[in-house]
């Protein structure tokens, strides 16, 4: 399996823990204890899920950027002898 689609599968499978984690929290059935403990996995995985995120927009900025120096280059047209 290729990196970005690890990193795609993670991420998925990230949001659904985090929003079986939130469907658990809003029901209330929970006692203290583990709804402490399921809010505690809850913002892990959020953070995680923010890393994942903000590496694929730092992904994107440099493709961006790599694609806008290649436009932006000045022409040089070949001088013939």
């Amino acid at each position: 399996m290729s990196k970005k689609k690890a990193d795609l599968s993670q991420f998925e499978q990230t949001l659904s823990e985090l929003e079986q984690i939130v469907q658990q929290l809003e029901q209330g059935e929970l006692s203290l204890d583990q709804s402490l403990q399921q809010f505690e996995r809850g913002i892990t995985l959020a953070r995680h899920s923010q890393q994942l995120l903000q590496s694929a927009e730092q992904k994107v900025q440099l493709l961006m950027q790599q694609q806008q120096q290649e436009s932006l280059l000045p022409f040089a047209p070949e001088q013939e002898d």
